[in-house]
C-alpha cells in the first residue's frame, strides 16, 4: 500500500526540486554561460565525430562475450526514484530478483555539467565509473551517442521493453529504434496558470501576449524550452525548423518583451512565482504541476496549448568501457515491468513510460490520484499534441541556436 502521506508534499517540504533540462541561460556553480560554453567545446569534436565513434563494434559478438556480476554502478538526478526511509524499495526489489547489488548515486544535477566531468574519461577510453548514466535528450545527450560514447543496446535482452513501452518513447527522433537509451522518465512543457488570478480559459501561446496580463508572465530561461515554445508559438514544427525560423521565433519572444508582458526568465523557481501569485500565467513542466496540485496549490491549472507542447526525455545510457554492461541491461529490462515502473511512478509522479503500470498504481498501490492523472498518464490525443525538440546536427548548429535564444534571455 501507499503511505498516506503525500510523497510530493514531502518532497517539497523537505528538498528543493532541480531542473531536469540544461539552463544555459544562467549560472551553474559558479560557472559562467560563456566559460561552460567553452568547456563543451572542448567536449565535443565540433562538426565531426570522434575517433572512437568511427570505430567499428560488432555489438553482437560484445554481447556475447559478456560475463554477469553482481554488480550495477547508477548515476542519476536527485529525487527521482521511489525512496522510503532513505531506501529505495525497487532497488532493494531488484537486489532481491538477480542478486545483483546497486550502487546508487544521485550526482547529476544538470546535463552539461555531468558530461563535462565524465568526457575525459570518455575520450581517453577509461571508465567512467558508472553502468547507467541518466541524460536528457538535448545536445549532450547527442554528443554522447555521436561521438560514440556510449553502448548500443542488445534488444534482445529487453524484451519488457518491446513489450511494455508507451509508443511516446519508442524510436525517439535523437536516437532511432533506442539504439543506445531508453527512456526513465518523460515529462511535458505546456503553459500553466493561477486561477486565482485569471478567470477565463488559457488555451493558447496567443495568451501569453494577452495585455491584461502585462508584466505577470513567466518565460524558462531554459533556451531550448524558451524557444521550442516561441517555435511552436510561431506554428513551426520543432524537429524540422531551421536557423530562418529560429530567427522569427526569438522575434516573437522579443516582441513579447516589448510589450511589457515579461515579468522574467526562470529555472525551477517558476513554480514558486507561480504559486504565490509572482506570475499569473507561466511556461511550465507537468511533473511539478501536478506535484505543486499535490501539496495543496490547487488553484493551479496545467493547459496543452492549441499549438502543442513539448515533450522531454530523460533516458538511460550505458556508457563506454563500464564494468558491469549486462547488469546494467537487467536493471532496464525490469524496469520495465508494469510493477517497478509504478512504483517509481507513484512516487516521482512525471510522465510513466510504462502505460500499464497504472492499473498497478490504481489496484495494488491504491493510489488513483497518481493513476487517473492525465499529467503521469496521458491518453492518445495528448500524445497528438506533443512535439519533439530540435535534433542539432553537429557543434554548430548548436552554438547557432544559443546565440539565438541566449539574447533574449540576458536582455
Amino acid at each position: 500500500m501507499t503511505p498516506r502521506h503525500d510523497p510530493a508534499l514531502w518532497r517539497g517540504l523537505t528538498e528543493a526540486r532541480l531542473s531536469r533540462r540544461t539552463m544555459l541561460g544562467g549560472v551553474l556553480g559558479g560557472v559562467g554561460v560563456a566559460a561552460l560554453g567553452s568547456a563543451l567545446a572542448g567536449c565535443s569534436i565540433q562538426g565531426s565525430v570522434s575517433s572512437q565513434a568511427q570505430q567499428k563494434v560488432d555489438w553482437p559478438a560484445f554481447w556475447s562475450k559478456q560475463k554477469a556480476t553482481n554488480r550495477l554502478n547508477f548515476a542519476n538526478w536527485p529525487l527521482y526514484i521511489d525512496q522510503d526511509k532513505g531506501k529505495f524499495p525497487s532497488l532493494q526489489k531488484f537486489t532481491k530478483a538477480t542478486g545483483i547489488q546497486v550502487n546508487y548515486q544521485q550526482v547529476i544535477q544538470n546535463n552539461a555539467p555531468f558530461y563535462a566531468t565524465v568526457a575525459p574519461q570518455l575520450r581517453a577510453h577509461e571508465s567512467t565509473g558508472y553502468d547507467i548514466v541518466v541524460m536528457t535528450n538535448g545536445w549532450e545527450l547527442t554528443e554522447m551517442i555521436g561521438n560514440g560514447f556510449v553502448m548500443e543496446l542488445d534488444h534482445s535482452r529487453l524484451p519488457n521493453f518491446a513489450k511494455y513501452a508507451a509508443r511516446n518513447v519508442r524510436n525517439p527522433p535523437y536516437d532511432p529504434g533506442n539504439k543506445h537509451s531508453v527512456v526513465w522518465q518523460t515529462g511535458f512543457t505546456g503553459i500553466a496558470y493561477n486561477s486565482k488570478l485569471i478567470d477565463r480559459p488559457i488555451t493558447s501561446f496567443k495568451d501569453l501576449l494577452d495585455p491584461a496580463f502585462k508584466g505577470h508572465v513567466g518565460m524558462m530561461s531554459d533556451n531550448t524550452e524558451l524557444g521550442s515554445a516561441a517555435l511552436l508559438a510561431i506554428g513551426v514544427e520543432p524537429t524540422k525548423s531551421t536557423p530562418k525560423d529560429w530567427r522569427r521565433a526569438a522575434a516573437w519572444l522579443k516582441k513579447q518583451q516589448q510589450l511589457g508582458q515579461v515579468a522574467g526568465y526562470y529555472d525551477q523557481s517558476y513554480i514558486d512565482r507561480l504559486s504565490n501569485g509572482d506570475t499569473w500565467i507561466s511556461q511550465a513542466w507537468s511533473g511539478d504541476v501536478f506535484q505543486a496540485i499535490a501539496g495543496g496549490n490547487k488553484h493551479l491549472k496545467f493547459v496543452i496549448p492549441d499549438e502543442g507542447q513539448m515533450i522531454w526525455h530523460d533516458n538511460m545510457m550505458i556508457p563506454m568501457q563500464a564494468e558491469n554492461p549486462l547488469s546494467a541491461l537487467k536493471w532496464m529490462d525490469f524496469y520495465y515491468t508494469p510493477e517497478v515502473a509504478g512504483m517509481v511512478e507513484d512516487w516521482v509522479n512525471y510522465v510513466c513510460p510504462v502505460p500499464e503500470a497504472k492499473d498497478y498504481i490504481l489496484n495494488e498501490l491504491d493510489d488513483p490520484k497518481v493513476a487517473n492523472s492525465p499529467l503521469v498518464f496521458p491518453d492518445p490525443a495528448t500524445d497528438a499534441k506533443s512535439h519533439d525538440f530540435y535534433v542539432f546536427r553537429n557543434y554548430n548548429e548548436y552554438d547557432e541556436w544559443n546565440k539565438v535564444f541566449n539574447p533574449v534571455i540576458q536582455s
